[in-house]
């Protein structure tokens, strides 16, 4: 996969910004030496999804390559204790800080124009969430397109058997969206490929990136009126819909990472269908090697979005998880891979936009708003 970051810019949406100006800059260590902080997102580096991703990928990279590593968790969810933890991280020396999930992008703001000697690789975090003013070159960010993530999961489900779908994001933030919305139309498609017209997907947001008693309640309401997959999509937020899952038998769809390793092991062997995939730890590793290597410049100032760089599922920034997924005549692993060259080569076409749960024709969406917030 690396190599296909090389050629982004060929294939893939650029943004890029301009330098910044000025500044001084305490983040270098003495001796130039590369130095990698992980600042933690909404939860922490055990949620086993975007936090603790990012955080082994960090650590493996810097284990293996000898270069000094640490993170750190903010005090809290506000801007002031994301920019007091980037802050402390580069006085302690850190010269590369990384930083996942968009809420970073009013830190980024603040901090990458003063410290302009420090380089700072996002994940997740948009030009949209950085500002139209935005202009600092040390800074690079990789998005990702959920929504053809999404819509993978959403037609495997309806292709593998399951009419009775659901979708629980965490909050209603455009990664989760996009990843949502494209749910739906992957299972539209796949209703009008199968000639099935009794699939029903019931669709809200947590209003968190983490499970609770409330949000357990709601699914087991789901789960016991005939609910048989949910694709929980949102950190933590799984754990409520496998938690429901587990009283009835029903499924989940996992996000980000393949997550069936971990939600079977903690629920039940089988429960994981399948898991809506991003690259996370294939960026992470992509961008600290450049910066190792000396390759900062190809990357600095631009916010990259990331999808299908080829015909081949594994060598994509966005996919299922061709190991773990429960894979039946309707849908098998050839099928899954026709899907992704139709998809790479727009034949099939998926949309991003986030203002609205996309339109339907083949299935009937019951948008039942957040649970919470």
């Amino acid at each position: 996969m690396k190599k296909f970051l090389l050629v982004l810019l060929a294939a893939l949406m650029v943004f890029s910004f301009a330098a910044c100006g000025g500044g001084g800059d305490s983040g270098s260590s003495d001796d130039g030496t590369m130095k990698v902080a992980m600042i933690t997102d909404y939860g922490d580096i055990t949620d086993q999804s975007f936090n603790q991703t990012t955080y082994e990928a960090c650590k493996a990279f810097c284990e293996a390559n000898g270069v000094d590593f640490t993170y750190k968790k903010p005090a809290s969810d506000a801007d002031a204790d994301r920019v007091s933890s980037i802050e402390e991280a580069i006085e302690e020396g850190y010269n590369v800080i990384v930083m996942p999930g968009y809420a970073f992008g009013p830190a980024i703001q603040e901090v990458a124009p003063t410290y302009t000697d420090t380089k700072f690789v996002a994940l997740d975090v948009s030009e949209f969430d950085l500002g139209e003013d935005f202009d600092c070159d040390n800074v690079y960010s990789a998005v990702y397109q959920e929504e053809i993530a999404g819509y993978m999961a959403g037609y495997a489900a309806v292709k593998l058997g399951y009419t009775k779908l659901g979708f629980l994001g965490g909050m209603a933030v455009p990664a989760v969206q996009r990843y949502g919305h494209g749910f739906v139309q992957g299972a539209d498609a796949a209703a009008a490929d199968a000639g099935v017209s009794d699939v029903e997907i019931k669709y809200v947001y947590g209003g968190q990136f983490f499970g609770d008693a409330d949000i357990t309640a709601a699914m087991d309401t789901w789960y016991g009126a005939g609910t048989q997959c949910v694709f929980a999509c949102g950190g933590g937020i799984f754990t409520s819909a496998a938690e429901a899952a587990s009283k009835t038998g029903g499924k989940v769809i996992g996000v980000d990472v393949d997550q069936a390793a971990i939600i079977d092991g903690a629920y039940g062997d089988g429960m994981t269908v399948t898991s809506a995939m991003k690259g996370l730890a294939p960026t992470v590793d992509t961008l600290l090697g450049a910066i190792k290597d000396g390759k900062w410049d190809e990357y600095k100032g631009q916010v990259q979005t990331l999808g299908l760089v080829s015909e081949t599922p594994s060598e994509n920034y966005v996919q299922l998880p061709e190991e773990s997924t429960q894979w039946a005549d309707g849908f098998q692993e050839a099928d899954y891979q026709t899907l992704v060259k139709e998809l790479f080569n727009g034949d099939r076409k998926v949309s991003n936009d986030t203002s609205k749960i996309p339109e339907t024709k083949n299935v009937k969406v019951d948008d039942q708003g957040a649970i919470k917030g």
